[in-house]
């Protein structure tokens, strides 16, 4: 025959109560024995009934250090608890100020680009113009900076060049000037021969 389900309620009968509590109090010392045995575990029960009578079972010698035990680790465990509470409590509280500020510089942020700015009072588009002028001069300041690095940078390319076009031009005067013949002066002792002859030249006949 199948059991029933226990409903989980007081009994109202005293004596049903009882015989309940004596069944389920030795199967739960039973339980507890075993648990200590099988699994080598220190384990403590303690029982009161409804009638106050102490029943307990304890797998030390003593049930005492046990409960010592268990004030010590439900101690430190409570201090761990508190610890996480602080710590999560500090996290939340940094993450919403980090939501205030970057809510705070988007609106700014907004209110640089013209957006949302008919809702500012005159103080606040003083205080958004003076911020604009502000980032003006950095980057005016940062242009002309770049300006004159070009400008060093293109005075060095123009002296470079200037460099190897005088070193060209000098290698070109003396290219020309070694190009040029070099007429040498006559002797004085050479005579020169400047008559004119019609005809085939006269031939030296040879005397016997």
């Amino acid at each position: 025959m199948v059991r029933g389900k226990t409903q989980m309620k007081r009994i109202e009968n005293a004596s049903s109560r009882q015989v309940t509590f004596s069944k389920r109090r030795s199967g739960l010392l039973k339980k507890a024995f075993e648990l200590s045995v099988l699994c080598d575990a220190e384990v403590a029960l303690i029982i009161f009934s409804h009638s106050g009578r102490l029943y307990e079972f304890s797998s030390s010698s003593l049930m005492s250090n046990t409960i010592e035990r268990y004030q010590k680790n439900a101690k430190t465990l409570a201090n761990l608890r508190i610890t996480e509470e602080v710590y999560m409590q500090k996290l939340k509280d940094e993450a919403a100020d980090s939501y205030k500020k970057l809510d705070h510089l988007e609106d700014a942020k907004r209110k640089l680009l013209g957006e949302n700015i008919d809702s500012c009072s005159i103080n606040e588009l003083v205080h958004v113009e003076e911020q604009l002028e502000k980032s003006l001069s950095k980057i005016r300041a940062r242009k002309n900076a770049l300006f004159q690095e070009q400008i060093h940078q293109l005075k060095q390319q123009e002296a470079k060049h200037m460099k190897v076009n005088t070193d060209l031009k000098e290698k070109c005067e003396m290219l020309a000037m070694s190009s040029v013949p070099i007429s040498q002066p006559l002797s004085p002792d050479m005579e020169v021969e400047t008559g004119l002859f019609i005809g085939p030249p006269k031939t030296k006949v040879a005397h016997v």
